[in-house]
């Protein structure tokens, strides 16, 4: 990830509605959400939750599918990660022991699960 790009996507966030969407987005992955559902769910007109959808959607950090009628949005956990990595990515100058409990506190939510025998 370029400086740009990390710009755009944390000048998107940097609105309390545009966050808590993009926050509501990334706890339903994989399924993602209807536009009117996080409306809805936000208490922010469907109109209002369009713009912030595209605000959103040009800084790369969601997408969109079409089902039917309805438009199913999703976090894109790909640029979630990219992000997260430029922000950290020289993290604590070259000493990892001041990085562990960054990284531990990101790895249980992100982690695979095991493979079981």
């Amino acid at each position: 990830m370029d400086t740009n790009t990390a710009i755009a996507a944390l000048a998107a966030l940097a609105q309390s509605t545009r966050l808590d969407t993009f926050r509501l987005l990334v706890k339903n992955e994989p399924e993602g959400v209807p536009a009117g559902d996080l409306a809805r769910a936000l208490s922010v007109p469907h109109n209002t939750m369009s713009s912030h959808l595209a605000t959103l959607s040009r800084a790369g950090l969601i997408r969109s599918e079409r089902q039917s009628r309805s438009i199913i949005y999703r976090a894109d956990v790909d640029v979630l990660r990219n992000l997260t990595l430029f922000l950290v990515k020289d993290c604590c100058g070259g000493s990892p022991e001041l990085c562990g409990p960054l990284i531990a506190e990101l790895t249980p939510c992100c982690a695979p699960e095991p493979l079981r025998s």
